[in-house]
């Protein structure tokens, strides 16, 4: 009966239909096409496979790594709580970094937030069919991300109760509106936007797999629960093409976010005049950065979940591949906006320019500089073997270095730049604080937190788009 209901909500491809250019009754398809899941799965098995997780009850290593993610949260909140109640002094501030951890992680959170919309609205509307296995995770990294990021500019306030100070809602205070022309309030409605696109990006992808798992279920609250947050999903001809065509309007809409959300974040430092900051390099420079650090997240949390949820059949090397390719692209496009960098620095007359970049290599925190061109650009050249793409573990230890060289460009971008100004009497040195070294650790345990109850609690894969490919390499069965 299940695989019944299954075959009955999928999309015309998945259930037999002819398609456009699609092979006729006893042709064979193209050898040169690897399939895109392994074991000639059925409809009903991939149903079965995906809702498995979800179904049984959750394994020790599961409530480990959840006690772990929670103890981190609960670390941060508690710090965070400590900081409102006590000030930002907390921090390691002062008169010459104004900017420095807060921002740091602000700027990390909202790059991993970009892999999702890449895999999901950039490579459907390119048509690429090995996305299918891994759009819905990536999604869901994109929501989480974004929310851990959107925490900090509101920490960051001191005064995180007038938040709502940020909205253009007609108010008492006569002519005292928000500064719409900082870059800052840009930040505020972008990131927002971006959030609540992606939001329902996920959420409406999710509506065919919810009422898969709502046939599954037993009869009782979780089947109701499910009924109501599938909207009444029929799998009907009907109802398949009003989908398809919103999924589609969807995805048109966030492929821009992807270029404007971090580009308004990169305006937050080149509309500054402070050196190494006031270039027109930063917003493709960002915004291929943001890409090469989410693709790494997504690499580090999806070789983990293949077989922790046994989806070695769904989640495949071809995909790690395919990622990898894009992480060694992203990573030599930052590789020579690093060049770009110090070579406009080195050829400018202005020569607090020119010291700013060269304090960046050989100043005081010179060897966080070392660090960021040895985790992103030097390290990930060795992904131009395919041996190494392959070899998951390899890709696995690359894409956490990843994560950490990506998180110091942040940080040399910022603190360095603020270190040493125009004058040497306003020159100050940072060091971080244990306040912020556990609000760090709990924008983690946020983060996973969030991650393993989406996969306890949700399809990670989209099972639906799964089935639309399962004929995608095969041969004929003459």
């Amino acid at each position: 009966m299940a695989e019944v209901d299954s075959a009955l909500r999928q999309p015309p491809s998945a259930t037999g239909a002819k398609e456009p250019g699609s092979p006729r009754m006893g042709e064979v398809y193209s050898a040169l096409r690897q399939p895109l899941v392994i074991g000639d799965k059925s409809p009903g098995q991939v149903s079965q496979d995906v809702c498995a997780p979800l179904e049984r009850r959750a394994t020790v290593w599961w409530w480990l790594a959840f006690l772990a993610s929670v103890s981190l949260l609960l670390l941060g909140v508690t710090a965070v709580t400590y900081q409102i109640a006590t000030g930002i002094g907390t921090w390691g501030l002062n008169s010459t970094v104004g900017w420095a951890f807060d921002i740091t992680n602000f700027v990390f959170w909202i790059g991993i937030g970009h892999a999702g919309t890449l895999i999901s609205a950039i490579l459907f509307l390119f048509r690429q069919k090995w996305r299918t296995a891994v759009n819905r995770s990536a999604e869901a990294m994109t929501i989480f991300a974004v929310i851990c990021a959107g925490l900090f500019p509101v920490i960051h306030m001191g005064r995180p109760w007038l938040f709502y100070w940020m909205v253009p809602y007609p108010n008492t205070r006569g002519p005292l509106w928000i500064n719409f022309s900082s870059a800052l309030t840009w930040d505020f409605f972008a990131i927002s936007t971006y959030f609540l696109i992606s939001l329902t990006f996920w959420y409406v992808g999710l509506l065919p797999d919810l009422a898969t798992i709502r046939e599954r279920a037993q009869p009782g609250w979780r089947r109701q629960i499910l009924a109501f947050f599938s909207l009444g999903w029929n799998g009907s001809y009907r109802t398949w093409h009003r989908y398809e065509v919103v999924y589609l309007l969807l995805a048109g809409l966030a492929t821009p976010l992807v270029v404007s959300v971090h580009s308004i974040v990169s305006s937050d430092f080149a509309t500054a005049v402070l050196p190494g900051w006031h270039t027109t390099i930063f917003p493709p420079y960002f915004v291929t950065g943001a890409i090469f650090s989410g693709m790494a997240m997504v690499l580090t949390l999806m070789i983990i979940a293949r077989k922790v949820m046994r989806l070695q059949d769904y989640i495949t090397v071809r995909h790690v591949d395919a990622m990898g390719k894009i992480v060694l692209a992203t990573s030599s496009l930052v590789g020579l906006a690093y060049a770009i960098e110090f070579f406009t620095a080195l050829q400018s007359p202005n020569r607090y320019e020119y010291y700013a970049f060269v304090n960046r290599a050989l100043g005081p925190l010179g060897w966080g500089y070392g660090i960021m061109v040895l985790c992103n650009v030097l390290l990930p050249q060795t992904l131009w073997f395919r041996r190494i793409r392959t070899n998951l573990l390899a890709v696995w230890i690359l894409s956490l270095i990843i994560n950490v060289g990506m998180w110091f460009e942040r940080f040399v971008i910022i603190v360095q730049s603020l270190e040493r100004e125009y004058l040497p009497s306003s020159w100050g040195s940072y060091a971080p604080t244990s306040i912020e070294l556990a609000t760090l650790a709990g924008s983690f345990g946020l983060f996973f937190t969030c991650f393993l109850l989406f996969c306890r609690f949700l399809p990670m894969i989209a099972m639906a788009e799964i089935k639309g490919v399962l004929s995608y390499g095969r041969g004929s069965k003459e």
